[in-house]
């Protein structure tokens, strides 16, 4: 699933590419929304919540999206072949005089006043790439439940958001900490919320995430990926299993050496 990096740098390409223009194609293809059409009107922006997509135009309305596991919005010229995939999977067309932007295989598309969009966005905690970015509520809302293993806490959009399994997998190494450690029990919490943003930050202009400060294809993340392969800082193989979701969409790497289980 693209997580609050990778979302926050579709919402900016959207942006540049729509932005400032008026559409003169719109195409909606969720039967809900057959009849909805926003040709004429001037897109004023485009902008990340979370792992929410937020696209405004003018008259006081916007076009959510949401991209879960494998949802994509691409961008084409005038005349570019369109290479996102095939016609049945794309779910909207948003076009201007010299951009169109493509939505592939989404499974969440609303449009709603602008006014409203409190009623898909209002439930999410402190936005890691936000302009509102609260460390100290995100961290309130973190250890409101203080027996909850920190994985899944973290990737409760309620508490913050833009952590995904990668991030999740990340941020639990380098705090040394076991994914299903109960958060209320994490030495020093309050270094969760501010490393959180860091990484996403650096990394949300990347076209490929690093978290361990090596480029090399092999060696950008410490543990998220690495089944079966050496740890990075102890060569101790890295573990993966389901956390919580019954589901790959959950999954969790660790290394058992640098992450112990201390309930063990």
């Amino acid at each position: 699933m693209p997580e609050g990096d990778t979302v926050w740098r579709t919402a900016h390409r959207l942006h540049q590419a729509l932005a400032g223009d008026r559409l003169v194609r719109c195409d909606l293809r969720v039967p809900r929304l057959a009849t909805s059409d926003l040709t004429g009107r001037l897109v004023t922006d485009v902008t990340a919540r979370g792992k929410h997509l937020l696209t405004r135009v003018e008259g006081g309305l916007t076009l959510h999206s949401h991209l879960r596991m494998e949802g994509a919005w691409q961008i084409y010229a005038p005349g570019e072949r369109w290479r996102g995939g095939p016609q049945h999977q794309i779910r909207a067309i948003l076009g201007t005089v010299e951009r169109t932007a493509v939505g592939y295989r989404l499974p969440v598309l609303d449009l709603l006043r602008t006014a409203d969009e409190s009623k898909v966005v209002g439930h999410l905690g402190p936005d890691l790439l936000g302009p509102g970015w609260d460390p100290e509520e995100a961290l309130r809302r973190l250890l409101a439940d203080p027996a909850r293993p920190l994985g899944e806490a973290m990737l409760d959009q309620r508490n913050l958001a833009g952590i995904g399994n990668v991030y999740k997998s990340e941020l639990c190494f380098l705090l040394r900490a076991f994914p299903w450690l109960p958060i209320g029990r994490l030495p020093a919490p309050e270094r969760l919320p501010a490393l959180a943003r860091k990484l996403l930050e650096v990394n949300k202009s990347r076209p490929a995430r690093v978290t361990t400060a090596d480029p090399r294809a092999d060696r950008r993340l410490w543990v998220y990926g690495r089944a079966g392969r050496p740890c990075l800082r102890c060569a101790t193989p890295v573990r993966v299993a389901d956390q919580g979701g019954g589901s790959q969409e959950r999954v969790t790497y660790w290394c058992p050496h640098c992450q112990p289980d201390l309930a063990q």
